[in-house]
């Protein structure tokens, strides 16, 4: 697929085929993808949780409300918040950290929807329950969750405003 045609078609999914994705597609999606993804001064705060457990992503799903359907996985993204700190001060774990998750989010999403695969970014969701379910350190943080499946099926291209564009002043 063409960059801009993986861009353009990626959408949220929020309704998944049961069908299990493999070990291999989850593993390339971090590695190929999540940690290509820039992060401020090379950082690379982020820390990845590949959840497949039925009985794990049950209890993920009970803390979180913005989880829909039935993903057969999902991907943690967190943050490092104490190696945030130490390298990039009060910003880094209160912006930098979020930015990073994002755009590492942003990687996984697309390189799941080139594999045919569907996903959905979450923010919805009780942070230290989380953490608590994940055996998680203090200073490792959820930011993100990601779920990933094969889509049940694919919503409508939305509609994308034009006019959000300005060039030296905003009019």
């Amino acid at each position: 697929m063409e960059i801009l045609n993986v861009i353009q078609g990626r959408r949220s999914i929020r309704r998944y085929r049961p069908d299990p994705v493999s070990v291999d597609q989850l593993q390339a999606l971090v590695s190929e993808a999540g940690i290509w993804a820039p992060s401020a001064g090379n950082t690379q705060t982020w820390r990845f949780a590949v959840i497949t457990n039925s009985l794990l992503l049950h209890k993920i799903k009970l803390v979180s409300p913005g989880l829909l359907g039935s993903p057969p996985a999902l991907i943690v993204i967190c943050q490092d918040l104490e190696e945030a700190q130490l390298k990039g001060g009060s910003l880094g774990p209160q912006f930098l950290a979020i930015a990073d998750a994002a755009m590492a989010a942003q990687n996984i999403m697309l390189y799941a929807h080139a594999l045919g695969l569907g996903t959905c970014v979450i923010a919805s969701f009780h942070r230290e329950a989380l953490q608590a379910i994940l055996g998680l350190p203090r200073s490792i943080a959820p930011i993100f969750i990601v779920s990933v499946g094969y889509p049940e099926c694919t919503p409508r291209t939305p509609i994308r405003k034009k006019d959000v564009i300005w060039f030296n002043e905003y009019k």
